[in-house]
């Protein structure tokens, strides 16, 4: 089976001439299919950097991204736009719509998807808002939500396409501990029964043992990429 995605000898730099600094060095990593992998490190380690190519956000510049076969190495605009139809996002700061109700900003998740009629878009976001136990919240909007309640509507949006892989910046950083621990399980139940990939970035020592792998950035480096042991 081939990897879901493939970072070959990625190198990636920001700025130009003098200005230019290079951000990641030499990555190398593998993520197969239903991997649920956590990425730590310290702020500017360039976690999120790696998210975003892996995303297909940005283009990747030296070495190979390959993520469901598509190479992003040198990618165009086209090419970035039909790898993150696959793709769903779940950010830090939810960035939700907030002159949108809960269930308008989910149906945004389905925007890219053509071949759904308005009703089946309706259908699919009230079940997926039904799923992450906001049944009662469809049409609120999102200053009339808690923080978790945001996340979640958040979750259901990045995941109401059903994408191949689901790509999370600090999902619990906004969050106390039960929230970010309900946020988590939240995404790990779906994602398995999706059978979707997760590339999770955390400073949040909590949620690890959510993992499959967890992999340790610093310094633009690959420091470690290690199995979790559940029996531990």
């Amino acid at each position: 089976m081939h990897p879901v995605i493939s970072i070959q000898n990625l190198n990636h730099y920001f700025g130009h001439g003098q200005l230019r600094k290079q951000v990641l060095f030499d990555i190398s990593l593998d993520i197969n299919a239903g991997e649920i992998v956590i990425m730590t490190g310290p702020s500017g380690s360039g976690k999120t950097t790696l998210l975003t190519l892996s995303g297909g956000l940005r283009s990747a510049q030296s070495g190979s991204l390959r993520v469901l076969g598509q190479e992003l190495c040198g990618a165009s605009s086209a090419e970035l736009t039909m790898v993150r139809r696959h793709n769903g996002y779940i950010f830090q700061a939810h960035n939700l719509h907030n002159s949108l109700t809960a269930v308008q900003n989910v149906k945004m998740g389905l925007e890219l998807h053509a071949h759904l009629s308005l009703q089946q878009m309706q259908e699919r976001s009230v079940k997926m808002l039904e799923q992450v136990g906001l049944e009662t919240r469809l049409n609120y909007y999102p200053d009339d939500l808690s923080g978790g309640q945001k996340q979640r509507v958040a979750i259901a949006r990045a995941l109401v396409s059903h994408p191949k892989i689901v790509l999370a910046d600090e999902p619990t950083a906004a969050l106390d501990s039960k929230s970010g621990r309900d946020v988590v399980n939240l995404m790990q139940t779906l994602a398995k029964e999706q059978g979707c990939t997760i590339l999770l970035v955390t400073h949040d020592n909590r949620i690890l043992d959510v993992a499959d792998r967890i992999v340790q950035m610093e310094d633009g480096k690959l420091t470690n990429n290690s199995v979790l042991s559940l029996a531990a």
